[in-house]
């Protein structure tokens, strides 16, 4: 059976790091931490979990997860984020994916608690990303933002059973001020990508339909009032994207 170094990126996680590295149960033959000079008490926590820590200035989300991924030390990765918990099934899952290896890459669920509610509508779940793999058949992929492993080409990937618990946004508050980071930073990479023209459509339709879609297409309504923020600070979200782009490029919206 292959070894496995499960993989963490991390800058300012006190609040929940322990919580992610107590759920590893057996499944990591290594744990590796790659912090970003943190000024909390993430290292020191992850310390006493047993995990080895490497440090390294944060050039981007690709850069430190391609990063992380050359500093383990076996080619079998899992890669998590700090907020995010392995479920006894998902354990499961994950054990026999090492017995019997068939893919480059395998994906998992990911089940989102938004401000102490369970997520299960409106396109926030299952949320599969792929986060087990062979290193030596994949690599991280991306500009600044939105990052994603991508297997060579030919390979296969499957697919986990079982969640990933997600403990994402604790406030509303952190859910706008985090929007508003990744606004900008998207506009930025929409720049980058060179698509500049900003009209009428991408400021009005678009953050509609983003409401309509994950509202009430993908039925964001049955999730309560967290659907319901959601859904509003999605839109808002889209809205915001495309102001930032047009503010940067000075491209009147036309119709």
């Amino acid at each position: 059976m292959p070894a496995l170094s499960v993989v963490i990126i991390t800058f300012n996680e006190e609040a929940n790091i322990a919580r992610c590295l107590a759920a590893l149960g057996d499944v990591a033959d290594e744990v590796l931490v790659v912090d970003s000079f943190s000024t909390d008490n993430t290292v020191k926590i992850c310390q006493q979990h047993g995990a080895r820590v490497v440090q390294n200035a944060f050039a981007g989300y690709v850069e430190q997860k391609n990063f992380a991924t050359d500093q383990a030390r076996f080619d079998y990765v899992l890669q998590l984020d700090a907020d995010e918990v392995l479920t006894e099934e998902l354990r499961q899952s994950i054990r026999g994916a090492k017995q019997h290896w068939q893919h480059a890459a395998y994906s998992l669920a990911r089940l989102t608690n938004y401000c102490g509610s369970w997520v299960r509508h409106g396109g926030w779940y299952p949320d599969r990303k792929l986060r087990l793999y062979d290193r030596r058949l994949g690599r991280w992929q991306g500009l600044l933002l939105h990052e994603r492993y991508e297997v060579q080409p030919g390979q296969t990937t499957g697919e986990l059973r079982g969640d990933a618990l997600h403990y994402s946004y604790h406030s509303i508050a952190q859910h706008v001020n985090q929007l508003n980071k990744f606004t900008s930073i998207t506009a930025q990479e929409l720049a980058l990508r060179g698509k500049t023209r900003v009209t009428w459509f991408h400021l009005v339709l678009k953050p509609f339909w983003k409401f309509m879609h994950g509202y009430v297409f993908r039925l964001g309504f049955l999730d309560g009032f967290a659907g319901l923020s959601i859904a509003i600070i999605s839109a808002a979200g889209v809205f915001l994207k495309f102001a930032k782009l047009k503010t940067r490029t000075q491209d009147a919206p036309t119709a």
